[in-house]
């Protein structure tokens, strides 16, 4: 069976949401995902805010109640019937963030092992035939067929095959499926 790995941030959980959604409360601002077109929230941020911007992410709430991706639960259903998925996420990059990333997987995706669940810091390390991930630098060290999942900070990056979103992400796998028939 081909395995799959799955990034959770900006690909299954909508984190880029939650941390402007924090971050133009607290500064009373309004920037958009629009504003951020080819860049990280941490470059469009001022130097000043940047610590506070932060502690967002170490708040021990932040990835508890993410929203889930249009698509997401129903691609990654089927698609765990005909291959091996893994979500793996850099947990690590915030510790704190292990508890809540597992338990917002066990809610809205239970039907993923969490025995499947790869809780790590540097993406280098998987063995698998395809990683689906946001962030350029992950797909780079990636020794199998690495997919960019499209998200505002990635949209000048042209060095990957690009899925937009999960029906993409299904079209792509179906033909994958059928290939290996």
């Amino acid at each position: 069976m081909l395995k799959i790995c799955i990034d959770m941030d900006e690909v299954m959980a909508d984190t880029l949401g939650e941390h402007l959604r924090r971050y133009n409360h607290y500064f009373e601002d309004n920037i958009t995902p629009l504003d951020l077109h080819g860049k990280p929230l941490w470059s469009v941020v001022s130097t000043d805010r940047q610590a506070q911007l932060r502690a967002f992410l170490d708040e021990e709430d932040f990835f508890a109640d993410l929203d889930v991706l249009p698509g997401a639960q129903d691609v990654l259903r089927e698609l765990s019937t005909r291959f091996e998925v893994f979500i793996a996420t850099q947990a690590m990059a915030v510790p704190n963030s292990l508890g809540p990333k597992f338990r917002w997987l066990q809610r809205h995706f239970p039907f993923l092992p969490p025995t499947h669940y790869v809780f790590l810091g540097d993406k280098s390390i998987l063995r698998a035939d395809y990683l689906v991930d946001d962030l350029p630098k992950n797909l780079l060290r990636f020794q199998g067929t690495g997919l960019l999942f499209t998200a505002p900070h990635n949209m000048a990056e042209t060095r990957f095959q690009r899925v937009n979103n999960w029906a993409e992400v299904a079209e792509y796998f179906a033909k994958v499926a059928t290939l290996a028939e």
